[in-house]
């Protein structure tokens, strides 16, 4: 027997089989204008909660913003899902209550930049289609199969991007140590993004995870140093007790993912979200509020 693929990430799109095929036909076939536009009205309900967002990358709402819509889009859907009212609901909370799929999914869209959105099915339902491009639809609905929608393969595919789509110079993660297993890039994007680890986001540290930090340790090991006015800038926000203990910061973050391996933190809930709130409490010492900070779009 061929061997079992590996389970789904967080957020990852998941294969549309023949039972949600037929489940998505079954429900969602019948009036393709109607879903489309029951999604509409949803997004200009976010759009109201969340117009006054400031500027991401430099660009006003809804640049750069497809996450929080996406989330806020969402939340309003599971609520409404709840005790469904017209007929699109109705299908929905059918489709759901027969075993269809529906989750929130990220990856890179068309190997151009990354996107969030909502796999319903067989359906690709991107809610934020007009945070990368102002002027395209709001809304666009497309068989998964057609959305050119992929999974971040590893931390090449997830550089690749962040080059291409944000612009960013990329660094090997010397400067936080303790996070390097989990956040081993340090990105740099000036104009549009604060400099920042990458990426605190569930689908790349669950990635980061399931090889047991190898990729994370060899881009560690490999990857080019943050420079010095860089690496003192930045160190300048880092808590004291999460900053080198040496200055030897490659060497403490490759020793760092040999350490979690080797006490299998890449399966311990509780050591991630320890890292997570180191994290956060970065975040915070840093006092920087600007949303494109890690995903993006």
């Amino acid at each position: 027997m061929p061997p079992s693929p590996p389970p789904l990430l967080p957020q990852q799109i998941a294969p549309v089989d023949a039972r949600q095929s037929a489940l998505t036909a079954r429900h969602l076939a019948g009036d393709p204008a109607a879903l489309h536009g029951y999604f509409l009205a949803l997004r200009e309900e976010s759009d109201r909660a969340l117009a006054g967002l400031a500027p991401a990358g430099g660009k006003p709402y809804p640049y750069g913003r497809c996450e929080e819509i996406t989330r806020d889009l969402v939340a309003r859907l599971l609520q409404r899902l709840a005790q469904p009212a017209g007929p699109v609901e109705r299908a929905l909370r059918a489709f759901i209550d027969e075993g269809g799929v529906l989750r929130s999914v990220w990856g890179v869209l068309r190997e151009q930049y990354f996107q969030n959105a909502l796999q319903i099915g067989a359906l690709y339902v991107d809610v934020s289609n007009d945070t990368v491009v102002v002027t395209k639809p709001k809304v666009e609905i497309l068989p998964v199969a057609e959305s050119g929608l992929v999974p971040v393969r590893d931390l090449a595919h997830f550089r690749q991007t962040a080059e291409r789509y944000w612009g960013a110079t990329l660094y090997a993660n010397h400067l936080v140590p303790t996070l390097a297993p989990l956040l081993p890039i340090l990105s740099v994007s000036p104009g549009r993004l604060v400099p920042g680890l990458q990426s605190a986001c569930d689908c790349m540290i669950a990635l980061m995870c399931r090889d047991r930090f190898q990729d994370a340790e060899r881009w560690l090991e490999t990857g080019p140093a943050p420079p010095d006015d860089l690496a003192a800038a930045y160190l300048a926000t880092v808590p004291a007790d999460l900053r080198p203990v040496t200055n030897q910061g490659r060497l403490e973050a490759v020793a760092a993912c040999r350490r979690a391996r080797e006490a299998g933190c890449w399966a311990e809930p509780d050591w991630r979200t320890a890292r997570v709130l180191d994290y956060l409490r970065l975040m915070r010492g840093a006092a920087v509020g600007d949303a494109g900070r890690g995903r993006g779009s």
